[in-house]
């Protein structure tokens, strides 16, 4: 299928590894020019040298810098002439205990859902002034073991995108959220043995196993094309049938 996607432009955050890194690598072979985003500029250069089209250029930035949102949308508006697509990755896990200081929260809600808002809202203007957009955000599973206070921000940004929904539909703009399933990671490699990994697949997940960042990809890159223009406001899992609600 072809998306049509040729010759537009994106911004990527997180996009050094995992699920960033495929999500910038699959608009890229797919002909959409990218600035990616993200703190470690070892791995923003070595995902540039791998894609080796020229169509990705890398910005060392964190998203919870103070102005970081206008200093992304001013670089990526000066690079690309004007951006189509933002994909909102840049995120991390935050398990807190019931007394965490208000910082800690603080801390996650930056991170998991104000960086979003925030770099949202500042290319916008310029998507409504070109009647045309895709913002998707990479977001989190509604069903917490216990207190994580990423989860309770990825609700927010869930909450906060289905509201912006009805209010840039009419610009020819839409903005989905995708949450992750197990995806393999740096992190999860870290944090869990291979033989609770397969174990856990073999328990949870239906389809028996964890996924690649290029399985939650395919998907970002299909709601970033203009093909899914009907699609608004949803929120869409990419997690091999793990969670057990209905929709």
């Amino acid at each position: 299928m072809d998306l049509g996607l040729k010759s537009k432009t994106a911004v990527v955050t997180g996009a050094s590894i995992g699920i960033g890194r495929a999500i910038a690598k699959g608009l890229a072979a797919e002909g959409v020019r990218v600035v990616g985003v993200a703190r470690r500029t070892d791995l923003l250069a070595e995902l540039v040298k791998e894609e080796g089209s020229g169509l990705i250029t890398p910005l060392e930035q964190d998203v919870m810098a103070k102005d970081a949102a206008e200093r992304i949308a001013a670089f990526a508006v000066k690079e690309l002439g004007h951006v189509d697509i933002l994909i909102n990755n840049a995120g991390g896990s935050r398990p807190l205990p019931v007394d965490a200081p208000d910082s800690k929260w603080d801390e996650a809600i930056a991170l998991n859902f104000t960086s979003y808002r925030r770099i949202a809202h500042a290319l916008l203007p310029q998507m409504i002034e070109r009647k045309w957009g895709r913002i998707v955000n990479i977001t989190g599973k509604s069903e917490p073991e216990g207190l994580n206070a990423a989860f309770a921000a990825k609700a927010a940004v869930h909450a906060w995108a289905k509201g912006l929904s009805r209010e840039i539909g009419e610009h020819g703009i839409t903005i989905n959220c995708i949450p992750p399933g197990r995806i393999m990671s740096e992190q999860i490699r870290r944090n869990y043995p291979p033989d609770y990994r397969e174990r856990f697949a073999e328990e949870e997940i239906p389809v028996g196993y964890w996924g690649e960042p290029e399985d939650l990809a395919a998907l970002a890159v299909f709601l970033a094309s203009p093909v899914a223009r009907y699609i608004t406001g949803t929120v869409i899992p990419v997690d091999g049938g793990l969670r057990r609600y209905q929709f």
